[in-house]
């Protein structure tokens, strides 16, 4: 998904006829001024055959229609016509979306995981508005104004919905907390809660130098300027070097993209350039004011990386400029705009395709109106074994291309690391992947955090935690919890497993307690893929 804000020219004529045309559609008020009665016959005006058929529906039927409902089923299935990446966003979706990439959104500011059928808290929000009023990590949201909030009806998405609101409004809470009997009832105004893209920013100690690993987890209104905050600070404590993950960041905006390649590229440096049917070419260069033009660096991507993720990983290598690590990216090229319509509602549109410096187009192949081939990629891509071995991938654009320096890079599907790092999975058992695919780890992560929050809240830094959940040696409780949840143990697959189970398992517990800041240090510190970014950065 893409939205450029200020990069693009205005939208030629034929993107807005086809917004007008699908505007009518859903215009009632509009709609109804086109057509006339004459002598008990109803003449519709000129139109398209989707507008006069809405009219007819709304005005002459024989039953009263829901025609919001029918209006949006029809978009629906219009844009499902289109690419994979064009959507109909419903008027009572639009916040939803728009919150996902936006600086910031207006909540109560906690953190939580529905469990059991009940909403519990794993972090109150520094600066939200429950930090200070008494609400802290570990309680549990029973009652939501004044009525029962438990149940097998609860989800994130319910939870969300009844918890986000408009800036200045009221919601009252009640609160369950281990040891004590009341419900703790607050009442709290709900205000501005900011929206991160930089998950973590951190030092990672070589014999030779300090590498500065930084995190993004999408390309949002504020990512830019998270991301140079983060650089500046791994630089002001001795980061030579940097490391910038964008594994599973499926994108966001273009012109953060940008911004964020500029700081590294050189002046006249191409970045990216966009084209389409009626959308005239436009070229992204830097401009030579980037302040770490000369510092090594390494990107590392995954199967999840996506568009805007792809546009910059892409910048990096067909300048030369980066090393990337890891495996072959998504494979989205397409350019979105978000046009609005009248009753709130809006179309995410494709209007281009972007090209990375040396001309290729990473769009994989896909066929219009067919998203279930589309999505069915990705399974094939495992299947094919690709995740494990660079000799198993293939691109659908056999023409070749060439970086900076006249290395040979590939189109049509994808950014392909220069680095390949396969997937391991010797550690892997049936017993372990039941106990993830189920989310039994992260649930018993939470449970024990819960049980043992005060001495766990005793440290304050990710290496003395960790040292003191290794001597809590709590693996055989872990069996026990799996196995209460249908995971019969098994002594071989539990010892192959327990190195990937203890690791994942602490890096949980330090999140609930240290929040991101704790657990991504832990995290990556044996991860294979940034296993193999520090080797090459401590060459």
């Amino acid at each position: 998904m893409m939205k450029n804000k200020y990069l693009y020219p205005t939208l030629t004529v034929a993107c807005l006829l086809v917004g007008f045309l699908l505007g009518n559609a859903i215009s009632n008020k509009a709609n109804a001024q086109r057509f006339i009665i004459q002598n008990g016959q109803i003449i519709a005006q000129p139109s398209s055959k989707v507008d006069q058929l809405m009219q007819l529906m709304e005005n002459a039927y024989v039953d009263k229609l829901n025609m919001d409902s029918i209006t949006d089923e029809v978009m629906n299935e219009v844009v499902k016509k289109l690419d994979p990446h064009s959507a109909y966003i419903p008027k009572e979706d639009i916040e939803m979306v728009n919150s996902e990439l936006s600086g910031s959104f207006s909540g109560i500011g906690v953190q939580f995981t529905v469990q059991n059928d009940t909403v519990n808290i794993v972090a109150v929000i520094s600066g939200g508005p429950c930090e200070g009023i008494g609400v802290i990590a570990g309680d549990k949201i029973v009652e939501v104004n004044d009525s029962a909030f438990v149940g097998k009806k609860i989800n994130n998405e319910k939870v969300m919905h009844t918890l986000r609101g408009e800036k200045g409004t009221e919601v009252k809470i009640g609160i369950r907390r281990a040891g004590t009997d009341e419900v703790l009832r607050y009442t709290i105004t709900r205000g501005d809660i900011p929206v991160h893209s930089v998950d973590a920013k951190f030092i990672i100690e070589t014999k030779s130098e300090k590498i500065g690993f930084i995190r993004a987890n999408k390309f949002g209104e504020t990512t830019y300027e998270e991301f140079i905050q983060a650089l500046a600070s791994l630089r002001s404590k001795g980061a030579t070097s940097y490391i910038v993950d964008l594994r599973e960041n499926s994108g966001g905006y273009m012109e953060q993209a940008i911004r964020m390649c500029n700081e590294f590229l050189q002046s006249g440096d191409m970045i990216v350039y966009a084209e389409g049917r009626s959308y005239p070419r436009y070229e992204a260069k830097a401009n030579g004011t980037g302040r770490f033009k000369e510092v090594p660096l390494v990107v590392l991507i995954d199967n999840f990386s996506a568009s805007a993720s792809e546009i910059f990983a892409g910048a990096m290598q067909d300048n030369d400029r980066a090393t990337i690590i890891g495996r072959r990216s998504f494979g989205k090229g397409l350019v979105q705009q978000q046009m609005p319509f009248q009753d709130g509602s809006a179309i995410r549109l494709t209007v281009a395709r972007y090209y990375t410096p040396s001309g290729r187009c990473i769009q994989k192949p896909y066929t219009l109106g067919d998203q279930e081939d589309y999505a069915k990629d990705f399974m094939d891509r495992y299947e094919h074994g690709e995740f494990y071995s660079a000799d198993s991938i293939h691109f659908a654009d056999s023409t070749i291309y060439r970086t900076k320096a006249g290395r040979v890079v590939h189109g049509g599907g994808g950014i392909m690391p220069d680095i390949f790092v396969g997937r391991d999975t010797s550690l892997y058992t049936p017993w372990f992947n039941k106990c993830v695919n189920y989310a039994y780890t992260y649930q018993f992560a939470f449970k024990y955090t819960d049980k043992h929050r005060k001495e766990l809240s005793a440290y304050k830094d990710w290496q003395s935690l960790e040292k003191h959940l290794i001597k809590a040696n709590w693996l055989n409780e872990f069996v026990a919890f799996a196995k209460e949840k249908g995971v019969e143990p098994n002594a071989a697959q539990i010892a192959q497993s327990s190195p990937l189970a203890t690791r994942l398992i602490n890096a949980y517990i330090v999140r609930n307690i240290l929040g991101d800041e704790g657990f991504f240090p832990l995290f990556e510190r044996d991860d294979e893929i940034t296993k193999a970014a520090v080797e090459y950065l401590s060459k």
